[in-house]
């Protein structure tokens, strides 16, 4: 027996509206096109989602850019014209995990520790990382920041030959 378009769309959905994620009984679905078929969208599954009836009334035949703006003006939290909340849901994947921040106040461990976060994003020439120092308020005059890059080259993280600057973190 041929399925309808409804309940492909919502099979593939896993029973929820495309928008809210509230369950969505067949009763209360309605198919609604992506790119609207009053602006030449297809009737094929691509450009068709299974969403609440309250929703395709309020995106209508919007142009694919309005639906957009309209779901990413919620910021976050997508809330259907019905009263559900679509809470984002947790990343599939965890977050890559960062670098422990330094509970001190030392400007070489601050420093050292953003170095190293940065990968290759590091300064690579004496003035770009002045000026990195003084962005991070590590060192405020020119003999501070002197001073700073001294310990960095005393400690070997730090070498600098001529102009170019080099890391061993």
């Amino acid at each position: 027996m041929p399925t309808t378009p409804i309940d492909r769309l919502l099979f593939a959905q896993g029973g929820a509206c495309f928008f809210c994620n509230a369950p969505l009984p067949k009763a209360e679905a309605t198919v609604e096109h992506l790119v609207a078929s009053a602006r030449g969208g297809p009737n094929g599954d691509d450009n068709c989602v299974a969403c609440c009836k309250s929703i395709n009334a309020l995106l209508g035949s919007m142009s694919l850019k309005e639906k957009i703006k309209v779901v990413l003006n919620q910021k976050g939290n997508f809330k259907c014209p019905n009263g559900t909340v679509l809470q984002q849901p947790a990343p599939l994947l965890p977050k890559a995990k960062q670098p422990a921040t330094p509970k001190t106040k030392d400007p070489v461990t601050l420093l050292v520790a953003n170095l190293k976060a940065r990968s290759k994003g590091k300064p690579t020439t004496l003035n770009a990382l002045t000026a990195d120092i003084k962005s991070q308020k590590l060192a405020r005059t020119v003999a501070e920041v002197s001073e700073l890059i001294e310990k960095l080259k005393t400690q070997g993280k730090l070498v600098v030959a001529g102009t170019k600057v080099t890391y061993k973190l």
